[in-house]
């Protein structure tokens, strides 16, 4: 499965490119893949698209994230295209619709002598603003099944030390976590039964170091989607990877377009079959205001930004609605995995729905 890398200043070594219409968040040759793709058959790169701008649709209204309780991330890479191209004439659809919503924030690097002041800084940042900083940790080893993400700390001894320093760079403040996409539906794609084992203990240590830093943060479990693992057995490997043991619950359609609708009911049936009445479940609706195109999960056209970030779900057993992937960060079909397209947002922002 394709894993999209991002701008994040926890990432270190990344150069920016601002150039209108093309990627413009460009890796280190040596930096690995960090927000996800939806899971699926991968397709090759052919390289990022320079479209001929337009101008929003005056009926598409934007999103909001006024009275969010959540952070707007100044450093994504949707921001940082907006501030660097102000003239662009989707600039300001991009910054209203996209780089002013709430967004994850990931933390994917061998690090570990440096991720707890980065951690530090971000969540200090959101901490001033009065807001809850939403972190993605995602840096096992052998993730993603040595796909385009694949890397992770060396070792389960090397992450559990990397986890710790993670947490404690949360020093007791509010965050919302997600902790470690795809990496339990996934796990059973290349890794033996004994390997399988060690990542749910490395996932149930996580859980505890991160919930014991600070009894503030919110931490979920990704749980895949609807479309992939049956709710009986995700359900089961979340138990061994710690669900119960202290954490606030799951996570769904990191990086994948599946509608809320059947998110929600997704995560309600896996909920129920942990059998924990306090856990709660997050949605990803970064991008999946027009649901999924088929199977397709690589830039699939005609797709949307769905709900922004808000804890106004309607549902007591769904805590929020999150941008968890970055919208407008290729899958890697119509750009390298995690490049920040222009076009590609722009379209997400402006799709009819």
């Amino acid at each position: 499965m394709d894993r999209a890398a991002r701008w994040w200043i926890a990432a270190g070594g990344a150069a920016v490119v601002a150039v209108a219409g093309l990627a413009v968040a460009l890796l280190a040759p040596d930096e690995p893949a960090g927000s996800p793709a939806p899971t699926g058959t991968r397709a090759a790169a052919p390289g990022p698209t320079s479209a001929a701008p337009r101008r929003a649709p005056a009926s598409t209204p934007a999103p909001t994230a006024a009275g969010s309780l959540f952070y707007v991330d100044p450093d994504t890479a949707a921001a940082v295209w907006v501030a660097a191209n102000p003239g662009d004439p989707r600039a300001a659809v991009i910054r209203d619709r996209i780089a002013r919503v709430p967004q994850g924030r990931w933390f994917t690097r061998d690090n570990t002598d440096s991720v707890r002041s980065e951690v530090d800084d971000y969540v200090g940042a959101a901490a001033d603003a009065g807001r809850t900083p939403i972190l993605v940790v995602y840096n096992i080893p052998n993730r993603d099944c040595s796909g385009a993400s694949a890397g992770g700390m060396p070792s389960h001894a090397a992450y559990r030390a990397w986890i710790d320093q993670v947490s404690a760079g949360l020093a007791g403040r509010p965050a919302t976590v997600v902790l470690e996409p795809d990496v339990l539906p996934q796990m059973s794609n290349c890794l033996d039964a004994a390997q399988q084992g060690q990542v749910q203990q490395s996932m149930a240590y996580a859980v505890r170091k991160l919930k014991a830093a600070s009894p503030r943060a919110k931490v979920y479990l990704d749980a895949g989607h609807s479309n992939w693992l049956p709710p009986a057995e995700i359900a089961r490997r979340l138990v061994g990877a710690g669900v119960k043991s202290g954490a606030d619950g799951i996570a769904t359609n990191v990086s994948n377009y599946r509608s809320t609708r059947d998110e929600v009911a997704y995560a309600k049936r896996v909920l129920a079959t942990i059998g924990v009445a306090a856990l709660r479940a997050v949605v990803d609706t970064s991008r999946n205001g027009n649901g999924p195109l088929g199977d397709e999960w690589c830039d699939p056209k005609g797709r949307a930004i769905g709900t922004p970030t808000t804890t106004a779900t309607g549902d007591a057993k769904i805590a929020a609605f999150l941008w968890v992937k970055l919208p407008g960060e290729s899958d890697g079909c119509i750009g390298g995995a995690g490049r920040f397209v222009p076009e590609r947002a722009y379209e997400l922002a402006t799709a009819k729905r």
